[in-house]
């Protein structure tokens, strides 16, 4: 069966392929509460800002990633060094505190020879000794702040005996004479037998010092053992 159409200005419908956009303007037309089309409108504006938002922020989140693991190894790198630096610090305090009780010994190591040695320096003739003895130091008061560093001074008393008060007196001025004794006290004297002959005996007490450089004398090892 053929139509014709017969009314003007009227066309027949083309067949539909089953898929088209949708009218938006006959939808837009439909829409007539303000709201809705200011909301609609504030959509289409606020879509395109968020996903340049989105975009630009997921790319700096990726940038501060790489950031955080950057400085995650370079945390661990300086965590190393500081760890190595602290062993290293152990290390050279327990070298110092060695080293100082090293010193300590080595110091005091060479207090009775200097004593011994100035004693028979000064001793004059038909004067000998009977005994040269170290004062013990006495207890530090717990309660009260002590040094630890200073030591103690070192105090000793020497006995003997002479012929006359001559040699008596000889030796005490010897002994005030050295830079390596201090603080010389004179005990008392009497008159004792030795062998049935009369002798003079006396007691003196003393502390060692730390004589100036100019009094200390140093000669290289090898001189030493020849």
């Amino acid at each position: 069966m053929i139509e014709i159409n017969l009314l003007p200005g009227k066309k027949k419908k083309k067949a539909s392929s089953g898929l088209s956009l949708p009218d938006f303007s006959a939808i837009a037309g439909k829409i007539r509460d303000p709201l809705m089309l200011a909301a609609v409108g504030s959509w289409m504006i606020l879509l395109p800002f968020v996903g340049y938002t989105y975009y630009t922020e997921d790319a700096n989140v990726g940038v501060l990633q790489e950031d955080s693991t950057r400085i995650e190894g370079l945390a661990r790198q300086y965590r190393t060094l500081l760890r190595t630096k602290q062993r290293q610090e152990r290390l050279r305090d327990s070298l110092v505190t060695q080293l100082a009780s090293i010193r300590d010994i080595d110091s005091e190591r060479y207090i009775w020879p200097h004593i011994l040695e100035e004693v028979a320096k000064a001793l004059p003739d038909f004067t000998w000794l009977t005994s040269v003895e170290f004062i013990p130091a006495a207890a530090p008061d717990i309660t009260a702040e002590v040094d630890q560093t200073v030591r103690p001074p070192v105090k000793f008393t020497i006995a003997g005996r002479t012929a006359d008060m001559s040699g008596y007196t000889r030796f005490t001025r010897n002994l005030a004479s050295s830079p390596w004794i201090a603080d010389i006290q004179f005990g008392a004297t009497q008159q004792v037998l030795d062998n049935d002959k009369a002798v003079i005996s006396f007691t003196i007490t003393a502390t060692f010092q730390e004589a100036d450089s100019a009094f200390i004398r140093t000669v290289p090892l090898a001189e030493q053992v020849q």
